[in-house]
C-alpha cells in the first residue's frame, strides 16, 4: 500500500544567520568598492565648477585691461599712503581699515562679472568702506562664483576679519597673487616681521623691495597696489601663461579673507601652498591670526591647488611642488624658467 501521508510541497525555506552576515558582507564591500568612485566624480564636478569661476574672474581681469588698460587694482586711489603709520610723518601701507575706500580688486571688477549694480549700491570705488548702511550691506554678501564648492567654510560672513574693526564682511576661495617675495609689513619702512618665509639671497642694496612682498609685490595683485599706478600684460615678462593671477584660499584657516578687502583678497607664493590643511589646532585664534605663515593659498582639492594664469588658463598645483618653482610661477618679471 502507497503512503499517501501530506508533505509541504514548494515551502519556502528562510536565510540562516550565516548566509544574511555573507550577505550583508557582500554589500559591505560593493559599498566600499562604489563609494571612492562616487567621491572622485563629485569631486571632479567641484574641481571643474571651481576652474570656471577661476576662468571667469580671469576673464574679468581681461575685461577690465581692455577697458581701463591695467588689471584691476587694490587700495585706496585717493589716499593711497594710509594707515599702518608707525610715526608721526610716516608714509604708511595705504592698505587697511574700513574708514577708507580700500576696495579690493574683486570689488573693481564687479562690473566686469555683470555685477555693475552691486558695484554701484556700494559706491565702489570711492565710497569708505564703512559709508552708509548699502555699502555696509554690500560687504556683507556672499557671491556664488566666490565660492569653491569644495571649500567647506560656513557661514560664507564673518564678523571676524582683520583690521576691518568688526563689520561683517563675505569672504572668498580666490584671491589676487601677491607675487613670490615676502617678509615686512611696512612701506617704506624696515622690516617689522620676521617670518620663515622671508627671501633668502636677495641683493642688499634693494632688499627691502625684494622681501616686502605685503606693499611691494613681485606678482601682479597685493594689498595697495594702487600706489604703483598700472598694471599691464606688458609687464608681465615672464609671459602670461607662466604667471599666477589668482589662487584659492580657504577663508576658515586665515583671518585675512575678505572679498571686497583690499587687506583679503590677495595672498602669496612665498609660503608654501596649503599651509594649515589637517594641522593639529590649525583653526585656533592664535593660528588663523598668524597672518606671516597663512597670508597664502590652500584649497581643499585632493592633492593641491589650482590657480588661474594671467592669460586665463588654469594650472593646478601639487601640494608637494618645489618652493623656489613655486615662487618663480607668481612672479611677473623673475626672468625664471619653469618646466611644465
Amino acid at each position: 500500500m502507497k503512503w499517501t501521508g501530506s508533505t509541504r510541497q514548494g515551502a519556502s525555506r528562510a536565510f540562516t544567520l550565516v548566509e544574511l552576515l555573507v550577505v550583508i558582507a557582500i554589500i559591505g564591500i560593493l559599498v566600499a568598492l562604489l563609494l571612492p568612485a562616487v567621491q572622485s566624480a563629485r569631486e571632479s564636478a567641484r574641481r571643474t565648477k571651481c576652474v570656471n569661476n577661476l576662468k571667469q574672474l580671469a576673464l574679468a581681469c581681461h575685461n577690465h585691461h581692455d577697458v581701463h588698460q591695467t588689471f584691476p587694482r587694490n587700495g585706496s586711489a585717493s589716499d593711497p599712503l594710509s594707515s599702518h603709520a608707525q610715526i608721526p610723518g610716516d608714509r604708511g601701507t595705504g592698505c587697511c581699515g574700513p574708514g577708507a575706500p580700500h576696495w579690493s580688486w574683486i570689488a573693481r571688477a564687479l562690473p566686469f562679472i555683470e555685477q555693475s549694480n552691486v558695484y554701484n549700491d556700494a559706491g565702489v570705488p570711492t565710497n569708505n568702506l564703512n559709508a552708509n548702511a548699502q555699502t555696509l550691506a554690500v560687504l556683507a554678501m556672499a557671491p556664488g562664483f566666490l565660492a569653491c564648492p569644495s571649500d567647506e567654510t560656513s557661514p560664507r560672513t564673518r564678523t571676524t576679519s582683520a583690521d576691518l574693526g568688526g563689520i561683517t564682511v563675505g569672504v572668498t576661495s580666490y584671491k589676487g597673487v601677491s607675487g613670490g617675495n615676502w617678509g615686512a609689513d611696512y612701506y617704506p619702512g624696515s622690516v617689522a616681521v620676521s617670518t620663515p618665509y622671508s627671501n633668502a639671497n636677495v641683493n642688499e642694496s634693494n632688499a627691502l623691495d625684494a622681501r616686502n612682498g605685503l606693499e611691494i609685490g613681485d606678482g601682479l595683485l597685493w594689498r595697495a597696489d594702487i600706489r604703483r599706478g598700472p598694471m599691464r600684460f606688458s609687464d608681465i615678462l615672464d609671459g602670461s601663461s607662466n604667471t599666477f593671477l589668482i589662487g584659492e584660499d580657504i577663508p576658515k584657516f586665515i583671518n585675512w579673507n575678505a572679498w571686497p578687502y583690499t587687506n583679503g583678497a590677495v595672498g602669496t607664493c612665498a609660503i608654501p601652498p596649503n599651509i594649515g590643511i589637517g594641522e593639529p589646532q590649525s583653526t585656533t585664534l592664535a593660528q588663523v591670526g598668524n597672518w606671516p605663515e597663512r597670508y597664502s593659498f590652500r584649497s581643499r582639492h585632493p592633492g593641491g591647488l589650482q590657480f588661474a594664469n594671467a592669460d586665463g588658463s588654469v594650472r593646478f598645483v601639487r601640494s608637494n611642488i618645489a618652493l623656489l618653482t613655486y615662487r618663480a610661477l607668481a612672479t611677473r618679471g623673475g626672468g625664471e624658467t619653469v618646466a611644465e
